[in-house]
């Protein structure tokens, strides 16, 4: 069976979930998945471990901070650890990312450091991070945005003929990340159009988290996520998110496939959102606590950690140690927010064109003179 399928059922049926790890760290074989991931060693394996407690660590840190006035609002990646540094190490440095608004362990896998997050989100940073540098779209916040952009830079990668070249430092691919609620917008739809019109190099990453805020997957679709793409003949894939070794694996053919000129891709990951939507949410009213108990046996870090347990590749000085970087993670991020001057209002104007605009340069004219008022009255 390939991972990657385009068979739609006549009925709605289950899809088959991939996975390399189970729950409880146990290996399974999968010879796609197994001949994508060879190359990996127990060094990188402790690595995503230790990406994933760090994520964490800052995640935590961030909804205090948010509960104590430091931040505007805060969405937590709580539990899709697994899924998103899984995705982001399979891509390559030239490869573009665009994220929506949770894909904090996206950033972290990208080398963009956590303080930049909490810098947008208290509202002192308009971007964040150069895009342009890192590879990496600024955070889409409007559901589904994201979908028709990431094709759209695809686009671009396939006309400036970066597509099929046989070298690995020029072929690149898309990595569009979006959840299962804003799989309901209109613009994943036509992303998925202009996708498969053009046969762009995108790889559609899906996080389902299983709760669209207060709205389950069951009820936003009949079928499974994976089987929406193919009407469009959009191979997919369905595949454990909190299983970092089967995402791993599943994003790199899908990357691969789409570098190489075969087209979209679409992923499934099957995850779940361990917090809230955002700090502003309330999952008790709509969640049963026993559900967010099923889905804690299968947390993604306990999981790889059980792995390389097995392995003999782990002890509790490793597991010690990268709790502590996370604790002195979260205690720099602490002390960061709370040293951030006012932001320069004017950056406002920087990132608009990528060149300059006489009709945003005489906007910044007349902000700036706005403002010298307020200075010459005190």
């Amino acid at each position: 069976m390939t991972v990657f399928r385009t068979s739609i059922p006549q009925a709605p049926q289950e899809e088959p979930t991939l996975r390399l790890l189970e729950a409880d760290g146990t290996r399974h074989p999968h010879e796609e998945l197994d001949a994508a991931i060879a190359d990996v060693t127990a060094e990188q394996m402790r690595g995503f471990y230790r990406d994933m407690v760090m994520i964490r660590a800052a995640d935590l840190e961030a909804t205090n901070l948010q509960r104590q006035g430091q931040l505007g609002l805060w969405a937590s990646a709580l539990g899709q650890e697994g899924a998103q540094i899984g995705a982001g190490h399979a891509c390559r440095p030239h490869d573009y990312l665009v994220p929506t608004y949770r894909e904090h362990g996206i950033a972290w896998a990208r080398g963009i450091e956590p303080w930049r997050l909490l810098e947008m989100f208290r509202g002192v940073s308009h971007l964040g991070w150069d895009p342009k540098a890192l590879k990496t779209h600024p955070y889409m916040i409007v559901l589904g945005s994201q979908v028709p952009q990431g094709v759209g830079y695809a686009m671009g990668i396939k006309r400036d003929g970066l597509v099929d070249t046989g070298d690995p430092d020029k072929d690149t691919a898309v990595l569009t990340l979006f959840g299962d609620g804003a799989s309901s917008e209109g613009e994943v739809s036509e992303g998925f159009t202009w996708a498969a019109s053009f046969q762009t190099p995108t790889v559609f990453f899906t996080q389902n988290n299983q709760w669209a805020i207060s709205v389950p997957t069951s009820v936003q679709t009949r079928v499974p996520l994976a089987q929406r793409s193919r009407g469009w003949g959009i191979p997919s894939a369905r595949v454990d998110g909190n299983d970092v070794l089967g995402v791993l694996a599943a994003t790199r053919i899908a990357m691969d496939a789409a570098r190489s000129g075969g087209g979209p891709r679409f992923i499934e990951a099957v995850t779940y959102r361990m917090a809230a939507h955002t700090t502003s949410d309330d999952a008790t009213r709509y969640r049963p606590s026993e559900e967010e108990e099923s889905w804690r046996q299968k947390d993604p870090i306990k999981r790889l950690g059980a792995h390389l347990d097995s392995l003999d590749e782990i002890d509790d000085d490793f597991v010690k140690s990268c709790e502590a970087e996370g604790h002195d993670l979260a205690m720099e991020l602490h002390h960061h927010i709370h040293a951030l001057p006012d932001p320069d209002p004017r950056e406002m104007f920087e990132y608009v064109y990528a060149e300059p605009h006489p009709l945003i340069e005489e906007e910044r004219a007349q902000f700036e003179a706005f403002q010298a008022q307020f200075e010459e009255d005190e």
